[in-house]
Formats: C-alpha cells, structure tokens, sequence
C-alpha cells in the first residue's frame, strides 16, 4: 500500500511545473509527510490523555490541523466542499499556513522540542507546488498513509530511505545527503554502541548514521526504562543545510524516534577550545563533507587552521568525543598521504591524543558519482597509537549504480577486524616505523602481489617493430595461398 502510494505521488509531482528534480521531490513530500505524521501524533496523544482522565491542548490551533485544511472529512470521508483546492489551496498554504507554522521557532527556545522543530522545518522550507490540484492530489494520498504502528513506520522508512538514495545518485549536491547504508552498518557494528551511551553526528544529513544505529540498539525486549533512554537520550545531531535538516528529522521520525535531537546550525562555527566535558559524547559516526572551503573567521575556530572543510570536522569529533569514546569517520583517502602543514599536523595529532586502531580504505565507486576514494578511520579517545590495523576492501567487481556496496562485502572486514588479524587484504603497521617527519599513513598492502614492471619506452618501441615483421609473414604467406 505504502509503495503504491509513493509511486502515485511521484506520478502527481511530475505534474507540477514548480518541482523538477529529485531533490524537490524529498523536499516537498518531506513537509507533507511531517504534517500528516504530527496530526497522527496529536491523535494518539489525545486519546492517551482520556484514557487517562486528563486534559490535552494541540499544539496546531484548530484552523491549522491537518483535519481542518489538508483532509476535512464528513461521514468518515473526503468533503470536497470544504477542501480548498486550486489557487483557494496555494494561497492558504503560502500566506496562512508557513507563516503560522513559522512562528512556532520564536515561540519554542528549546531546540529539542517538537514545537521548535515546526517552526524551524517551516522557516527554511520553501512550499514549491504551483498547482493547487497537484498538491490536493498529494494530500488525498497522503492521508491515506498513517503513522500509528511501529510495522507502518518501518515501511515508510524503508520507502523514505530509497527517495533519499535515488536523490543521493541524482548528483553531487543529493549525493551529500547519502551514505551507502552497508558502509554505516559495518561501521556501527565495529564502534559497538551500547544503550545507555551517547551517539553525536555533526554533519548528520539525512540522519543515516543515526537512524542505523536505532536500528541496531533497539530490541523487542528493551525495558520502558531503556526505549526512554534511546529515544531521548541517545542521538544527537547538527546539520548546516536546510534540506538536509529536513531529510534528517523526517527519516528519524520514520524510522521510530519521535522527537529527533536535531539541530540546524553549522557546527563549524562553534570554538573547540570552549567544547566542556557535558557537551562530549560516548560514539561518534560521521562522513563530514570535503572540500567547500570554509572562511577564515570559521577557521579561528580550530587550533589547526585549513580550507578543507573534513579537516576541521575530524578536530570538532575529536574534541566531542569523551575520554574512551570511540569514533568512526570517512574521509578522503588523501588525508592519509598529503605533505601540506594542516594535513601533517592533523595526522600527528590524531595520532598522539587517539588510538587510530583500524583504517578501512574503500573502493573507488563506494560513493556513487564522487569522484573520490576513502577511507574510515576507527579510533578510540585518550591514548596514543601503538600501531595501525589496515583493511583494503576489494569486493571483486566495480562498484556503481547498478551493482552498488553490499552487506555480504564488509562481511569480512568486521570478523577480522575484532582481532585486527592479518590476511591477504589487511596487516598492521606499528607507529614506529612511521616517518616522523611526515606522520605518512598510506594505505600499501605488503600483502599484494607485486605488479610486474613496467616496460620502457624503447622496449615497447622493439616489441611493436618485431610484431609488425611477424604479422608481414603472415600476410605472405596467406597471399602465397590464394
């Protein structure tokens, strides 16, 4: 059902002069969903509070609720006497409803409530319908979608999950948004993240990382002590770019965790010298975006000063994670070889004040339409490194869109890695033999078979000359033949 729904709003979309990529297509959909997803809330709230003998104010006044505009119903059904439609729809929604829902971010100053995500979501969302009768089309089918059972989240979070992966491969800018979920999985299963602990991600996006590791931590047979404990004091997020908020509380709420700790701000614009022990985490798991280059005032923040946005998020997640904390990020694979000051500086650093015990180098193709290769960097917080683990993951064919990174190709990577046991794809390299100079931690496997040298120019020259004689006494002798 959900996925017939799903493709039906995709068909309605493609109607709509105003949405034309994949990107308003998460977007849009997005903040309907959120709507939709809020009223069902409200519902389950007001009648756990008559069973209970209590009192309940929505927190959307009447007028506003998704009943009174989006789905008024009589007899059960759709009353399309009182539903705005066409022009009567856009402009309720434009100049009433986003001003209102707006208002809520200046009313709320506690970032994690659920008020000041209304209002901060409908700050930064712009409502791209043009079509009044594209969007009652999308509200008629999403109001057949509920959200009052933890089986129907599960599904619309494996369809929202799939919206954001074929956004992620739409480009470079979706692609920001889109960690392969394999990758995340073996990462959270290597970190062991434990209820009870604290999971921070500050370039979270879509909330892939954090929605993995619910995933992994929740059980049928949790204590209500510890579901309270993982639904809200467990994940912890900051995102800079407002789609990407959006994508982020949306898959959360999905995926079953009903107030996402979510915060839209720029984690770079925070001084990691002021970073205090209550701000630290247990776990950290990211993939920060490179490249970018962020300004100099946002640079002062960092004890190591650098243009490459990566570089200055491994110094945050460094700073955030709590003595014995564990973190594990993706990074471009030149971190690990580049000469320049910051590059050098960082290594060392990560080295002296963090036990890097595991580097995973990835394929080229891991990331779908990147360009670039990378590594994870497994590392635990308040000791030094004695010696490095590699793994060179080569799942046996060329990664891409159709034949994308699996389950069943990091298999073994995580076996070896909880004994970091040398095999043909991984070995160890003490710290000390590291030159100091250049804290170079390229990834070379002394394990592969050597490559065969390379002929020189002139030999390529002979070869090319005698083959040519060769083929000259063929031709001759077939000419003599006929």
């Amino acid at each position: 059902m959900f996925e017939n729904a799903f493709n039906n709003i995709d068909r309605v979309l493609r109607n709509d002069e105003g949405i034309s990529s994949e990107l308003d297509y998460a977007e849009q959909t997005s903040w309907v969903l959120f709507l939709k997803y809020l009223d069902d809330l409200e519902a389950e709230r007001q009648d756990d509070a008559e069973l209970k003998g209590e009192g309940y104010t929505p927190i959307l006044e009447a007028p506003y609720r998704w009943q009174a505009w989006a789905a008024p119903k009589t007899n059960g059904k759709l009353d399309h006497n009182a539903a705005k439609t066409g022009e009567d729809l856009i402009d309720y929604v434009n100049r009433e409803l986003f001003p209102y829902l707006k208002k809520f971010r200046v009313a709320s100053d506690d970032p994690d409530t659920l008020e000041y995500k209304i209002g901060e979501i409908f700050s930064e969302i712009v409502n791209k319908f043009r079509s009044g009768y594209t969007l009652r089309d999308t509200l008629e089918i999403i109001d057949g979608l509920n959200f009052n059972s933890q089986a129907a989240k599960h599904e619309l979070s494996d369809l929202y999950e799939s919206r954001i992966k074929r956004m992620g491969n739409a480009g470079r800018n979706g692609g920001e948004y889109y960690t392969p979920r394999p990758l995340i999985r073996a990462m959270i299963k290597v970190v062991e993240p434990q209820i009870g602990e604290t999971i921070y991600d500050g370039a979270c996006g879509s909330a892939g990382f954090l929605c993995e590791a619910f995933e992994y931590l929740k059980r049928d047979d949790l204590s209500a002590k510890d579901w309270d404990t993982l639904q809200r004091k467990t994940f912890y997020g900051q995102e800079k770019k407002s789609l990407a908020y959006v994508l982020g509380i949306m898959n959360m709420i999905l995926h079953g965790i009903d107030t996402p700790s979510i915060r839209h701000t720029n984690t770079l614009t925070e001084n990691v010298m002021d970073i205090r022990e209550r701000d630290r985490h247990d776990i950290v798991l990211a993939n920060p975006p490179f490249g970018g280059g962020e300004r100099k005032e946002v640079q002062q923040n960092f004890p190591i000063k650098s243009g490459e946005t990566a570089y200055l998020f491994l110094q945050h997640f460094m700073r955030k994670l709590r003595a014995g904390g564990r973190g594990a990020i993706v990074i471009k694979n030149t971190f690990l070889s580049n000469t320049d000051g910051a590059s050098v500086a960082l290594r060392k650093e990560l080295l002296e004040t963090c036990n890097l015990h595991t580097v995973l180098d990835c394929p080229g193709g891991t990331f779908q339409g990147a360009g670039v290769k990378t590594v994870v960097l497994f590392f635990e917080k308040g000791s030094k490194t004695r010696s490095v683990w590699y793994y060179q993951l080569d799942p046996g064919r060329n990664l891409g869109k159709t034949n994308p990174l699996n389950d069943a190709d990091l298999e073994e990577f995580v076996t070896l890695q909880m004994e970091l046991e040398d095999s043909p794809q991984s070995w160890s390299v003490p710290v000390g033999s590291l030159d100091k100079a250049t804290w170079d931690l390229s990834v070379k496997n002394p394990n592969a078979p050597e490559a065969e040298a390379l002929r020189s120019p002139e030999q390529i020259i002979e070869d090319m000359l005698a083959r040519d004689v060769e083929t000259a006494h063929i031709l001759e002798d077939i000419r003599g033949m006929l």
